[in-house]
């Protein structure tokens, strides 16, 4: 019996809708604010996977492409995120099993002791098969100025999985983009084997605010005017302080916003709060921060 031949074409607006990567690029866009370079490289890479789609269906001979990534920025500049929609982009085009997402860091992998991290790594691995294993911070992994240390069993399991399991798991390596350099150049098995480098940039002014008013919505807050001016500069003082991490550091100051709004609330217990009471955010529960009272210096350490 003669083989059935293939398809000689393959509708490609017909196979993009039937994977479904339309929602999870609505998503991406619905989740962060700005990095456009960062979605462009993205949806780069998701039609370089739909072309390899359409061709194995067209029985073109190919090899699975390499997907291992390497995603540089500053904290809170959303890599965690977009690793957790490219693992859904990479499920739904068929390169990966079940496409979830195990991030993990250096204490996931690493052992204290002899004959502790070869468990350990592996325990990670059989977790993420069929999936996307993200490497926050991956530079921790190398230590050379410590003999004792047990990352170098680590990057060698890892390396050898990288490289077999190419077809089943997808590792991600996450970090500042000049720490994973000198990571890179100290072990170049890495780099090898990395084929999309995504550079995360910082947020501006605005797009913080964005990102600030937009975690308030979720929440059932808003700023008024006022509010929305002292938070402003708030986001100008803030970013010149150190340990500053973007979408991070405005979570956490909006949580202490709320913190201060409800203690203002409570100091006055003889009264009936309306819904714009408990929902609005003023001038004061941001302007209370120490951060409009301390002048910026070099030494000042904590989130403000």
């Amino acid at each position: 019996m003669l083989d059935t031949p293939g398809p000689t074409s393959i509708n490609l607006r017909e196979e993009f809708d039937a994977v479904g990567i339309a929602e999870v690029f609505k998503e991406l866009d619905r989740d962060l604010v700005g990095l456009k370079p960062v979605k462009t490289r993205i949806r780069e890479i998701a039609s370089l996977l739909l072309i390899e789609r359409v061709r194995k269906k067209l029985e073109l001979a190919t090899e699975p492409p390499t997907l291992h990534m390497s995603f540089t920025g500053s904290p809170g500049t959303g890599k965690t995120t977009v690793a957790l929609r490219m693992a859904g982009i990479l499920h739904k085009l068929g390169f990966v099993r079940r496409g979830h997402l195990v991030s993990v860091t250096r204490d996931d992998l690493v052992g204290q002791y002899i004959g502790h991290t070869a468990p350990k790594t592996k325990e990670i691995l059989k977790k993420a098969m069929g999936g996307v294993l993200f490497i926050d911070e991956a530079y921790y992994l190398y230590r050379p100025e410590n003999e004792r240390d047990y990352g170098q069993e680590s990057i060698e399991i890892l390396l050898q999985i990288m490289e077999t399991q190419r077809d089943d798991l997808v590792v991600i390596l996450a970090g500042y983009e000049d720490r994973m350099e000198k990571f890179f150049q100290s072990n170049p098995g890495f780099r090898s084997r990395i084929a999309h480098h995504v550079d995360f940039p910082d947020y501006d002014d605005a797009e913080l605010l964005t990102i600030a008013e937009l975690m308030l919505q979720e929440q059932n807050y808003a700023f008024d005017a006022a509010a929305r001016a002292a938070f402003i500069h708030y986001i100008q003082l803030r970013r010149s302080r150190p340990l500053f991490s973007n979408a991070r550091s405005i979570r956490n100051a909006l949580d202490r916003v709320r913190l201060r709004q409800a203690n203002r609330l409570v100091g006055n217990l003889d009264r009936d709060l309306t819904r714009d009471d408990v929902t609005r955010i003023a001038a004061e529960d941001i302007l209370a921060s120490r951060l409009f009272a301390e002048t910026p210096t070099p030494a000042a350490s904590r989130d403000a």
